[in-house]
């Protein structure tokens, strides 16, 4: 057990830092075709945050183990909204964008019963599904970018690399994100197996925290510089793409079966969608008092799970 949880960990530490490796290198390709940095921002580094939750869901589909695929994308979801959000609102109040309030919070909604809906309809996520999902994905994107053209926020830095490095780095980078994803998922199964618990549930917890590590230090990261502005729409866009290209990509590889108690996850996902609309309806602001309630509510769920 205690071997499997150190290759776990090890697993995480490649998928991170191979994504990392991969998504710089492709921002500098980008970049030496003149696309704009806004652009590259809004997309390739979008993108690379759900690449370690895309590794692990298509290596687990691939090696048959389904629960861990569509439980490592609902269980970020939660733990997203729920834990992440929860201790960056503690160390202050968030606010949020009116477009997200307005169409991302509803749309990241719809996407989760949808989601719901293919599993109880049809039993699996189909590639039917996958199709529609991936389509989504792509006028998300289209979205996001329209709005980034109309934004006023500075445009990131993107570092420009040598070509050779910028070889090495993908090569690298695609070389650690499939290692690690096999490792990952590998550990995550024989630490289920050991501790006679489903690999629903491994997915849900373990893989679904360990994936979620990035967005939490950048959360909590940008919550003690007090840049408050991004974190609620960077969470919602993150399980937009959660659902839309991490599970459309594994299904359409490989359709997913959904586990009936799956429908339960996906309520407490949708659940935690609702809170944050209604705790930031009245003054755009998710408070420490919101904060601390979903620390509970995330809290609760591992309990009732564990």
């Amino acid at each position: 057990m205690i071997v499997s949880l150190i290759l776990l960990i090890v697993g995480f530490v490649l998928l991170v830092r191979g994504a990392d490796a991969f998504v710089d290198a492709a921002a500098s390709v980008a970049r030496r075709f003149n696309i704009p940095a806004i652009i590259i921002g809004t997309t390739l580094v979008a993108i690379g945050t759900s690449a370690p939750e895309a590794a692990i869901s298509i290596a687990a589909a691939l090696k048959g183990s389904d629960g861990v695929s569509i439980g490592n994308v609902i269980g970020s979801n939660i733990t997203n909204i729920f834990l992440i959000l929860g201790i960056t609102a503690l160390i202050g109040a968030l606010p949020i964008h009116k477009n997200t309030k307005k169409y991302e919070l509803p749309f990241v909604g719809i996407v989760t019963m949808l989601l719901c809906a293919f599993g109880i309809w049809a039993g699996l996520v189909s590639r039917i599904a996958a199709f529609l999902f991936l389509v989504l994905f792509a006028g998300f994107i289209t979205y996001t970018i329209v709005m980034a053209r109309r934004s006023t926020d500075v445009a990131p830095e993107i570092k420009t690399f040598s070509v050779p490095m910028t070889i090495i780095m993908i090569v690298v980078g695609i070389a650690a994100i499939i290692f690690g994803s096999n490792l990952t998922v590998d550990s995550a199964m024989d630490i289920a197996t050991r501790a006679g618990v489903s690999d629903r549930v491994i997915g849900l917890t373990l893989v679904a925290l360990g994936t979620s590590l990035p967005e939490l230090a950048v959360c909590v990261a940008a919550a003690l510089k007090r840049e408050y502005d991004m974190a609620v729409g960077n969470i919602v866009g993150s399980n937009i793409f959660n659902i839309l290209f991490v599970l459309g990509t594994a299904a359409a590889i490989h359709p997913l079966p959904f586990d009936q108690a799956f429908i339960f996850d996906g309520a407490v996902a949708m659940f935690a969608v609702v809170m944050l609309m209604m705790f930031t309806a009245h003054n755009s602001k998710l408070s420490r008092i919101a904060g601390a309630i979903f620390l509970a509510s995330y809290a609760a769920y591992v309990w009732y799970l564990i």
